[in-house]
């Protein structure tokens, strides 16, 4: 059993490494150019309602806002800007999830639709709850990431370039975590 353990683990360093390698060596990461025109400047960029998923106030479910974005072309200002709605915290009912002073450091986006995230230590480091609280904090992330980001189908979350297996101890974080497990 460790023996396969042990395994998990250095399969789940390689890839995580390797993820990170294509992502050092395959350039600018833009997303691909929307309906309004490749030559548009930023003047002329628009808003966007975005969703964002904050925990319920009695701490079992998840609630969701709608905000006002400017519209960003590149794929780590679109992550990096959920991620910030997230640790701005909610405007309304519900209760910040997200560990404050959660940010993105690295994104990058296969053709298969998987999203290595590469997150503040913050992330990690500044989780402080059960196993209730681990939950939300990343079926915040992954709800908000699955519904603004329809191309991302699964997500390998890393923290300040490094896996990690879980972020309190109760839900695996080793492997990619699948969009359509978190209606």
């Amino acid at each position: 059993m460790k023996r396969l353990l042990r395994r998990l683990m250095v399969g789940t360093v390689l890839m995580a490494m390797l993820a990170w390698l294509a992502w050092r060596w395959s350039g600018p990461h833009a997303a691909p150019p929307s309906g309004e025109g490749a030559g548009a400047d930023s003047a002329d960029a628009g808003l966007k309602t975005v969703r964002v998923y904050f925990a319920s106030p009695g701490g079992d479910s998840l609630v969701s806002e709608a905000r006002e974005m400017v519209e960003v072309q590149s794929l780590h200002e679109r992550v990096a800007a959920l991620v910030s709605e997230l640790d701005r915290g909610p405007t309304g009912r519900g209760v910040a999830a997200l560990p404050a002073g959660t940010s993105v450091l690295h994104v990058y986006l296969d053709d298969r639709g998987l999203m290595t995230l590469d997150l503040s230590r913050s992330f990690q480091q500044g989780f402080r709850g059960g196993s209730s609280a681990e939950y939300l904090a990343v079926a915040s992330l992954i709800r908000t990431l699955g519904t603004n980001m329809p191309e991302v189908k699964r997500v390998l979350l890393i923290c300040g370039g490094s896996p990690i297996p879980t972020l309190g101890g109760h839900l695996p974080l080793d492997r990619p975590i699948e969009i359509s497990d978190w209606p």
